[in-house]
């Protein structure tokens, strides 16, 4: 049944045609019929939407002929492949079911027939020896639970008679040892079957329904039940309804009788004598007449009150206190963050920062911060971020070893010409090559570059066509020439040719990038990897000048080329490399935003991404598996444990004996220790009194002896006392061992699975992963949270440090939440505060410490492992937003807070070493010149090993040369010893 906004499409009812010889249209498809071509042509374009579903297999964006072409073939593929013996009893199950969900129904019918068979059905027994044969179920026959001699009932059994088709033998089976072959019957193969054989109304509570051909075929009633039926449903509701009024009735009128009496006269019913009957004792009280009945009692059909004369003593004790208002209905968490009242016990832990323009002034105790924030501003803060997370995630596409993030920070402050690092060198040359390939891969160039300009060419055109001969202009007939208009001319190109000096002597002012690109082809010696000796920096140079003609890129590109080559000096390799060593960390970092942008484009970076992709793919199919051993490891463990119980009585260990009452010996000294101390003999814990102690006589050895002879008797008549357990039957030994089995399995299942979740973790590498968002729209941000390993490379050169980022980072709100939720508009912020007595901006002051971000340009940071704690009791789970954060900061709290336990003990003992460093030189007395001491630098201790071992050398050097061939037999023996091979680069641990 094709669907159209997920129901079934309606074919036009039968056309009146009176005339047999008019011309009609048709559809074969719906059998409808048009009587004028208008009509026809409209239908047809409705159909030829693509907006149409098929309801059997979920292909959606079709045309009406495509939905019921695709519908057909898959009906008939449904019918093939489904089992026919089960289809009758399916259907017969389906029957009147009024599961509304279309997947409870198939869950509950899959469930209830997985281990059932039906007569004809093809399954697999599993014999007695263990072997596997295939049969055909003849018959099936159900016992019921029969009932145990403790009183207890078994679980029904079923036993199958099967023909094996091997040997021509029939067997009876239980259902413990028969089961389909796989596929043969699975979920979405039922589900196609129900959607093709099964319909339901569209009301609620309405039945599934075979539909009438399988009905038909496979003898199902159709009958509805009366209790299933629609007016039987709508006769339900009205009665409902109905009784619901009358109860809301006859409260409002309990409630509003005095009302009602004292607003006028009020109709009385009339009262007719009751007839004649013994009065029981005690019904009615003595001298009191009229109705009576009790207080709070309601009356069904009639006035509550008797007499005129009763109204003015029975009105007061009817009146009842008017019932408050029910309470308005708890709020349904979690609801919007900032709706939730604000708490002034709770603050979030302060933030820090690592620049020198914090939007808040704090008191920062971190290391890094007080030696580099004075140099770092905080626009340049996202961009740090960017750049080292970019770097240490695709890593192994640019084969660098990992680095922490505080190396990289100190790195790009302190470098410079009399400081060289090379972290900075090896960076800047190993994005470079992901740029253009190397003359030996086809010196291809990956990224899309805007086009420059050339002079020569225009100078060799211009020169061309000063060759050619020039047509005389047409003499055009225009105004007569005066003096004063020849000097109007004159005086507008004078003016022209200043403007175009004067602009080129700004460019020329502004930068001198063109100088130093003159007969130097930046692509050319990027080809060749010609980057020592300031030629990475000349390719930089040559890299920026042709992004300067990108409109988006011109403004920046332009000037970090003033910064490079300046117009007051010589364009020349050697002094752009020392214009880049004197450049600060912000314009560095710039500079490394730019090209470490342009690398997404380039295949390299687009196929690791292609490469992970598909390594997460075969880890979550593998991660499937084992959580499917898992779970039957699970199941076979609980079956054990039951057996176990059943077992357990008979091989239950007896119970220690009680001691028989008797006198209680009291604890003597120890003879033996007595006897050392009083006869002096030697030990080795008290060598000072070797020479008061006295060697032991004759009788006290022979008491000695006496007495360890009696206490290895009683030991040996109180092991012989104490009853032996009894011994355990094979069955339950066997048991146990099964039972340790499972158990290891199922822990070796979850040990798989949790590698396999790490390595999804640091496979997910195309984009970082935000921790989440808290009240106040901030952003939370955990580098390691993935795309890399916890701890950086393991086999690193800096590995020793145990951690790559350390610190939680947090991001202000972006311009659309900033607007509106924190800085609302007046009349909002005034509906704010007169429900929570303040502001938003006010609310977060309060509850951030005085520490805020206020958008997406401002970072701080959580660098305090106890701090962590405290963020996440501060967070309120009943809010949309701090939910989601709280959940993923506990997931990840141990590791969070464990590498920034390592941050500050990496830190510290670089702070240590300083320290003694100074101490040392104060010692000396010596008057020396002040020279860089760079031996404090911990970036200095960073090498790409990852580039020695792939490539032999460090992407700053050039390739070694080849080896010459001729060598000493000595030396080509020692070249010829096997070598131990290098470990793989790998980013698991």
């Amino acid at each position: 049944m094709v669907l159209f906004k997920r129901k079934p499409v309606r074919f036009l009812p039968a056309a009146e045609i009176e005339d047999e010889n008019a011309e009609v249209w048709h559809i074969p498809q719906t059998g409808e019929v048009f009587t004028s071509y208008d009509s026809y042509l409209d239908r047809m374009d409705f159909y030829k939407q693509r907006r149409f579903n098929d309801q059997i297999t979920g292909h959606s964006g079709l045309t009406f002929f495509e939905a019921l072409k695709s519908e057909l073939a898959g009906g008939k593929e449904v019918e093939a492949s489904f089992p026919e013996a089960l289809k009758g009893p399916i259907l017969r199950k389906v029957q009147f079911q009024t599961v509304s969900r279309l997947d409870n129904l198939v869950d509950q019918i899959y469930d209830e027939f997985k281990h059932d068979y039906y007569p004809g059905e093809e399954v697999t027994v599993t014999m007695k020896g263990g072997d596997r044969a295939h049969g055909l179920v003849r018959d099936k026959t159900t016992f019921g639970p029969r009932a145990l001699p403790d009183g207890s009932h078994s679980l029904p059994t079923t036993r199958y008679l099967v023909d094996l088709k091997d040997s021509d033998e029939e067997t009876i089976v239980t259902d413990e040892h028969i089961c389909r072959d796989r596929g043969i019957f699975t979920k979405a193969m039922l589900r196609s079957f129900i959607k093709k054989t099964v319909t339901r109304d569209a009301w609620n509570g309405a039945p599934w329904l075979v539909k009438h051909d399988y009905a038909s075929q496979y003898h199902i009633d159709t009958r509805v039940p009366p209790h299933l039926r629609y007016d039987t449903k709508v006769m339900e509701r009205k009665q409902l309804q109905a009784q619901k009024r009358a109860h809301t009735h006859h409260d409002t009128n309990s409630h509003d009788l005095i009302p009602a009496l004292q607003s006028g006269p009020v109709r009385l019913p009339e009262l007719k004598p009751a007839p004649k009957s013994k009065a029981k004792p005690g019904l009615h009280g003595s001298g009191s007449k009229g109705l009576k009945w009790p207080l709070n009692m309601p009356v069904h059909g009639g006035n509550p009150f008797s007499s005129p004369s009763d109204y003015g003593i029975q009105a007061p004790a009817q009146r009842e206190p008017t019932p408050p208002p029910p309470p308005p209905p708890p709020p349904k968490y979690p609801i919007e963050d900032l709706q939730l009242e604000p708490r002034d016990d709770r603050k979030r832990p302060p933030l820090k920062f690592l620049c020198r323009d914090p939007p808040a002034k704090v008191e920062n105790d971190d290391a890094i911060q007080d030696d580099f924030s004075d140099n770092i501003n905080m626009e340049s803060i996202g961009p740090l971020l960017e750049t080292w997370d970019t770097l240490n995630v695709y890593c192994e596409v640019f084969k660098l070893d990992s680095f922490t993030f505080d190396d990289y920070v100190e790195a790009l402050c302190v470098a410079s010409e009399k400081v060289p690092i090379q972290l900075i060198d090896e960076i800047h040359c190993s994005v470079l090559k992901i740029l253009v390939d190397s003359e030996a891969d086809g010196g291809k160039v990956r990224i899309n570059l805007p086009e420059v300009e050339e002079e020569d060419s225009e100078e060799e055109e211009d020169e061309d066509a000063s060759t050619l001969p020039t047509p005389e202009p047409e003499v055009k007939p225009g105004r007569r020439a005066t003096r004063s208009s020849l000097a109007k001319a004159e005086a507008e190109r004078l003016a022209a040719e200043a403007a175009a000096a004067e602009k080129e002597s700004e460019e020329e002012t502004k930068h001198r990038a063109e100088q130093l690109l003159e007969d130097y082809d930046w692509i050319e010696h990027l080809r060749k990897r010609d980057f020592s000796n300031g030629g990475w920096e000349r390719i930089l140079v040559g890299l920026l000048h042709q992004l300067s003609e990108n409109e988006r890129q011109h403004d920046v590109c332009e000037e970090l080329l003033h910064l490079l080559v300046p117009a007051g000096i010589d364009a020349t390799q050697e002094t752009v490399k020392q214009r880049y060593a004197e450049l600060d960390v912000n314009q560095r970092v710039k500079i490394l935003q730019i090209i470490c942008m342009l690398t997404t484009e380039t295949k390299a970076m687009r196929g690791y991404m292609e490469d992970c992709s598909e390594t997460m793919t075969a880890y979550r199919k593998e991660r499937i598996e084992w959580q499917r051993q898992r779970k039957q490891a699970i199941e076979d463990l609980r079956q054990l444990n039951e057996q176990k119980k059943i077992l357990l009585p008979d091989n239950m260990p007896p119970s220690p004996p009680k001691e028989e009452d008797g006198d209680v010996k009291m604890a003597e000294p120890d003879d033996s220790i007595m006897s050392r101390e009083a006869d002096g003999e030697e030990t080795e814990e008290d060598p000072s009194t070797r020479k008061r102690r006295r060697p032991l006589t004759a009788k006290q050895r022979k008491q000695e002896e006496e007495q360890a002879l009696k206490k290895e008797k009683e030991k040996v008549a109180k092991m012989a006392k104490t009853p032996k357990p009894p011994a355990q039957s094979k069955q339950f030994i066997k048991l146990l061992k099964d039972i340790q089995k499972k158990e290891d399995i199922m822990k070796n299942c979850e040990e798989e699975i949790a590698v396999i979740e790490n390595d999804l973790r640091e496979a997910d590498c195309p984009r970082t992963r935000v921790l989440g968002k808290d009240r106040f729209w901030n952003r939370y941000y955990w580098f390691e949270r993935n795309g890399m390993p916890y701890g950086g490379l393991p086999d690193s050169s800096t590995a020793s440090a145990d951690y790559a980022n350390g610190l939680i980072w947090v991001q202000g709100p972006d311009e659309l939440e900033r607007e509106g939720y924190i800085d609302l508009p007046a009349d909002l912020q005034e509906e704010y505060k007169a429900k929570f007595n303040m502001t938003v901006p006010e609310r977060k002051a309060m509850e951030e410490s005085n520490t805020s971000v206020f958008n997406a340009h401002q970072w701080g940071y959580i660098s305090e492992p106890e701090h962590v704690d405290e963020l996440i009791k501060w967070l309120d789970p009943r809010g949309f937003n701090e939910l989601k954060l709280r959940k993923e900061l506990l997931a990840f709290k141990e590791k969070i807070a464990k590498h920034m336990q390592s941050r500050k003990t990496y830190l510290s003992a670089e702070e240590e070493n300083d320290k003694k460093e100074e101490n040392q030189k104060r010692m000396s007395t010596r008057i020396r010149d002040k020279t860089p001491d760079t031996s404090n630098y911990r970036s200095l201790q960073w090498e790409n090993t990852t580039a020695l071992e792939e490539l032999g050398h460090l992407h700053s050097d050039p390739p070694p040369p080849p080896r010459s061939r001729k060598q000493t037999r000595k030396r080509e023996a020692v070249n010829d010893a096997p070598a131990p091979a290098p470990a793989a680069k790998t980013r698991r641990r």
